[in-house]
């Protein structure tokens, strides 16, 4: 099977879910999350912001500012098909922009470097045990994350993780997959 023939049936059978379901699973993930140590040890978390039926982030976004966390959520450079993290302390600092997503208002929010981002919370529709996945399609995590030591993390409700997905050249494998009943460590 394709990678958009995957993308678009996962997203079919995600969206069987009630509402009471997403948000009970969700929460399941987030509170496994924080057993892995390096949500406790990073202090600059980059985070997506969320919509369903992708993994519920905007509680898991309270929590790290609760716990005096900095929150970076990617704006889309869809010209050069880069991101660029921005510090958010609020959810008022984001506006509807590339692809309908919710990303930083650039005049209210700092830019932040690779260099300065400790974790990296990968967001995607189908992951395999490998720690590969597939996203939505623009390539946007694959090139950031290309070449770089940022200690990785996908959140996942536990019908997204399949045996294998297709892979090419250009996919980067993350370093766990947290669903809603275990934590998947991916040995590489």
């Amino acid at each position: 099977m394709m990678k958009s023939q995957m993308r678009q049936a996962m997203l079919q059978q995600l969206h069987q879910m009630t509402e009471e379901q997403y948000r009970n699973r969700s929460a399941k993930i987030v509170k496994r999350l924080f057993r892995l140590p390096s949500i406790e040890e990073a202090e600059v978390v980059a985070v997506t912001i969320s919509r369903y039926p992708e993994v519920d982030t905007y509680a898991l976004i309270e929590t790290l500012w609760e716990m005096g966390k900095t929150v970076v959520v990617p704006r889309c450079l869809p010209k050069t098909k880069e991101m660029d993290f921005r510090k958010i302390t609020s959810f008022t600092q984001l506006e509807i922009a590339y692809a309908e997503l919710l990303e930083p208002i650039v005049h209210e929010t700092t830019s932040f470097e690779k260099s300065e981002i400790d974790l990296v919370i990968v967001p995607g529709v189908v992951f395999d045990v490998r720690g590969y996945r597939i996203g939505f399609g623009g390539g946007y995590y694959d090139r950031y994350l290309a070449n770089c030591s940022i200690p990785t993390i996908a959140l996942a409700f536990s019908e997204q993780v399949v045996v294998q997905v297709p892979t090419n050249q250009y996919d980067i494998s993350v370093d766990y997959i947290v669903t809603d009943f275990n934590i998947v460590e991916v040995v590489k």
